[in-house]
């Protein structure tokens, strides 16, 4: 009998010991389980925090390319760079809206126009804006950096011009009789040339060329050096690509700088642009405004008093913004007047391409760099040759 319960009392311990192994293996396992299910949760907050600190940085420094290599800003974004848009920040306004100076993420400032131009017109604007500059690359056009469209908010973000528009360096009391201009004659040859170079490039560097439509010494913009570039491509328009061919569409633009065939027909050509040169050109002369109503009866249109002027020699000199006086030749005011004789004729083939016209000024702007270095006339305070060369005088 004794034997009998020895056994059944090894077997009970038996019994016990494989159930406590068992139990002890479930723990084990179970506490696995939780260690691996803990560090599974772990990694999944970490990635989570990581991707949100990614997509807060990525929402700071704009960094979303679209497939024409623009960026494309959200309106937050831009609202934060220009301070909301206040108005201390504002720099401009253009036919499109407001201009904001900006500062993005990385320390780059740029140039902010948010669209205040609602309807069908404003939304073309905008597009064209963006479809010409995606695919437009000079250094004489200003460089669209990027967009933001929001529903009813258009934005377009510029690469920033920091001595602003011609414009207002020109007349700086906001017309003609507000104040001497203190743009010097050698300046003023060089903004000539660079913006006859941006239209250059339009007009016979693109196919099919491209038609700007309301070039204005406002849309001329200069930056920290004043080198010019040409802005503003909301009325831009794409012309035709036949020689001598023009494409039909209504008149737009702004009084005083529109050519008189587009004027009267819609009849819109590449020689409707160098109209609109012509004029700017005789802005840098005269230092006058393209229409002045406060001008006595004869002057308040540009064109129309300085055209019968500008091919008589001895006129010439009586054209000339007063402000310069000292710092030309006759010789070269005289050609200058030439070329902006030719670029405002009222027929349009007799107007020049703006290839010649950049051939014309080029050696101008290389001769008065030339001379300039041995001090002949090009003092920008305006000081006048101890040698009594002719500058800014008429001879014969």
């Amino acid at each position: 009998m004794g034997g009998v319960e020895d056994a059944d009392v090894q077997k009970k311990e038996g019994v016990v010991l494989v159930i406590i192994i068992v139990l002890a293996a479930t723990s084990l396992v179970s506490l696995f389980l939780a260690f691996s299910y803990y560090c599974y949760i772990s990694n999944k907050v970490s990635k989570q925090a990581k991707n949100q600190k990614g997509s807060d940085n990525a929402g700071r420094n704009i960094q979303v390319v679209t497939e024409n290599g623009l960026q494309v800003f959200t309106f937050k974004q831009l609202h934060s760079a220009t301070n909301g848009f206040g108005k201390p920040n504002v720099i401009g306004h253009g036919g499109f809206g407001l201009v904001y100076k900006g500062v993005l993420s990385n320390g780059r400032k740029v140039a902010v126009k948010l669209m205040d131009r609602a309807g069908k017109q404003g939304e073309e604007e905008f597009e064209m804006e963006v479809e010409l500059l995606s695919r437009l690359r000079s250094p004489y056009l200003l460089a669209l950096i990027g967009h933001c469209s929001d529903n009813d908010r258009k934005l377009l973000v510029y690469e920033f011009m920091a001595n602003g528009g011609l414009q207002e360096h020109l007349y700086p009391g906001g017309d003609s009789s507000g104040g001497a201009s203190k743009l010097d004659w050698e300046t003023r040859l060089r903004i000539a040339l660079e913006a006859a170079k941006g239209l250059e490039y339009l007009h016979e560097q693109v196919t099919p060329p491209v038609i700007h439509r309301d070039f204005k010494s406002s849309n001329i913009l200069l930056d920290s050096n004043f080198h010019a570039k040409v802005s503003d491509f909301g009325l831009a328009k794409v012309g035709s690509d036949k020689a001598g061919g023009h494409v039909s569409t209504r008149v737009l633009g702004t009084q005083g700088y529109v050519a008189p065939e587009y004027a009267l027909t819609g009849h819109l050509t590449t020689k409707s642009d160098v109209y609109s040169y012509g004029v700017v050109l005789l802005e840098l002369l005269t230092g006058r405004v393209p229409v002045d109503t406060k001008r006595p009866p004869g002057e308040g249109v540009l064109v129309s008093w300085a055209l019968p002027r500008l091919t008589d020699r001895e006129k010439v000199v009586q054209i000339m913004d007063p402000a310069m006086e000292g710092q030309y030749s006759m010789k070269d005011a005289v050609q200058v007047a030439a070329i902006a004789a030719m670029c405002v004729q009222s027929e349009a083939d007799y107007r020049p391409l703006m290839a010649d016209v950049v051939q014309s000024l080029v050696p101008l702007v290389k001769h008065h760099r030339s001379t300039s270095k041995i001090g002949s006339c090009s003092s920008f305070s305006g000081s006048k040759s101890p040698l009594g060369q002719d500058c800014g005088k008429s001879t014969s």
